[in-house]
């Protein structure tokens, strides 16, 4: 369960990004979100918690 949370937020992660048309002017404030996101859930899964 925690590998498939972790490999949606990095697919997330990635359509954040501002490099799409879609996404441009969103700035990085949805993938820094996402990435904070991502973090946390890489320490809890390195932690055994998930």
């Amino acid at each position: 369960m925690g590998t498939i949370l972790i490999v949606i937020l990095i697919i997330l992660l990635i359509g954040g990004l501002p490099v799409f048309p879609h996404s441009r002017s969103w700035g990085y404030g949805p993938s820094g979100i996402i990435g904070v996101v991502l973090v946390v859930l890489l320490i809890l899964l390195l932690l055994g918690k998930i």
